[in-house]
């Protein structure tokens, strides 16, 4: 009994060892978007002139109320931690009110939230030296009501003195104009695959990832700019196949795409002027478990390029696809709207 009751030899090591090993398993097991999200601004990919812009507004210690917007995994939420880590150094916490506007969009939040945080001085705030404002991060504005953007304007003039604004959009049209009219604008723009893939390599590289260069290609493309898809893509593509190394089956089966020779036999069905034919093709598509919506998508570039259809016939197909994507948006059954996509397709090609 009294040797259950005795601590071991270094028991003080020991639990300095095991909070260490602790600490590590936890950054282990972290997505890799966080585990590998940007730490300062000279880490974001590809937005060279938004960097630029903020490089500038760091060293004059100055900040306007800004509007990020672009299209999703861009790196705009990214871009404003690493701004906000390099201007207030490891404790910007104390100095930085992070909303989510799609759970916090109402106007009550602006009323008590945001006001109240706004309204502190900075002097009550910890956080050594630093610059005399803070920062107040709404992510998803584009989600906020009108009334909660009405009275967002107010505050942003009351405290222009204390507090600066980052507003966060993917839709920068949903956001009012006397609030866009306060804000600096900065566009973010899909990343291109250089980019992509040079993050990647280095992310691969650092977790002992085997991948193809095909693979890679694949999954850079299927992204299509969003590197937070394309990241979660490489960690789900190594969790799924280990040391065996990610080839392009892989990459397909994982994004959802569909293999080329199935959308190929589906136009080919279509061109047969059978309806059996047809049948049997968008059966087969529904047994497999392809997503109607990613048919219609990849179905979109090949009309478009298809060389043996006129300008008329691609016209009347595309529209078809637009209330085919809007139907399954809906809830519509996917197998019928396949089949009524088909049955347009084979009377555009066999008139």
């Amino acid at each position: 009994m009294h040797s259950f009751f005795k601590p071991a030899s270094g028991s003080g090591d020991g639990k300095k060892s095991s909070l260490t090993k602790s600490d590590n398993e936890t950054e282990n097991l972290k997505p890799w978007i966080e585990k590998y999200r940007p730490k300062c601004v000279d880490d974001i990919a590809h937005q060279d002139e938004v960097v630029a812009v903020l490089k500038k507004c760091i060293t004059g210690a100055d900040l306007p109320n800004m509007l990020f917007y672009g299209p999703p995994g861009t790196g705009k939420t990214s871009t404003i931690l690493a701004l906000s880590r390099d201007l207030y150094g490891p404790k910007f916490r104390d100095r930085v009110l992070e909303l989510n506007a799609s759970d916090d969009r109402g106007i009550s939040v602006v009323r008590d939230k945001i006001k109240n945080f706004a309204q502190l001085s900075v002097s009550s705030l910890q956080g050594g030296k630093s610059p005399s404002f803070k920062i107040i991060i709404l992510d998803e504005a584009d989600s906020m009501t009108k009334a909660a953007q009405q009275a967002l304007r107010r505050t942003m003039e009351k405290q222009t003195k204390t507090t600066r604004f980052c507003l966060i959009c993917n839709y920068v049209t949903r956001i009012i104009a006397p609030i866009t009219s306060r804000c600096s604008k900065f566009r973010f723009k899909p990343l291109s695959e250089e980019d992509q893939k040079k993050r990647l390599l280095r992310v691969a590289e650092t977790e002992s990832v085997k991948i193809s260069e095909d693979a890679m290609d694949s999954m850079v493309k299927c992204s299509e700019g969003d590197l937070r898809k394309a990241m979660t893509f490489l960690q789900t593509a190594h969790r799924l196949k280990g040391d065996e190394g990610i080839a392009i089956e892989d990459v397909l089966e994982i994004t959802g795409v569909i293999p080329d020779p199935v959308i190929k036999s589906f136009l080919n069905s279509c061109s047969s002027n059978s309806y059996e034919n047809l049948l049997k093709t968008v059966q087969e598509i529904s047994a497999d478990g392809h997503a109607a919506a990613q048919l219609v998508s990849q179905l979109h570039d090949e009309i478009v390029i298809m060389p043996s259809l006129t300008d008329e016939q691609k016209c009347a197909i595309t529209e078809k696809l637009a209330t085919l994507d809007y139907c399954l948006n809906d809830g519509a059954d996917e197998y019928l709207q396949l089949m009524s996509l088909g049955t347009l397709i084979q009377q555009q090609i066999c008139s």
